[in-house]
């Protein structure tokens, strides 16, 4: 279980079993709305994550990883709010 591992708590961008269920009954423009919705929302957690690890890393690798991380999980949620507005 995935809620039980450091950093995977409530609130951090990990879908409930709610939230899959509501993205496995909705249908067309809607299912794709709650997709990106969902998604925005797990990607804003990654990024959560990867700032601890630029704040509190002591390797360089997985400091560089995290900024990485940080740099497409932005650009990717630019492009789904987009995605949103259209």
């Amino acid at each position: 279980d995935m809620g039980q591992m450091p950093g995977m708590a409530g609130g951090d961008g990990m879908m409930s079993e709610a939230d899959m269920t509501a993205l496995q009954n909705a249908q067309g423009a809607e299912a794709g709305k709650l997709f990106l919705t969902q998604m925005i929302a797990h990607h804003e957690g990654a990024i959560t994550m990867a700032q601890q690890e630029i704040d509190n890393g002591q390797y360089p690798e997985t400091v560089e990883l995290a900024r990485s991380i940080v740099t497409s999980q932005q650009e990717e949620i630019a492009s789904m709010k987009k995605m949103l507005d259209e």
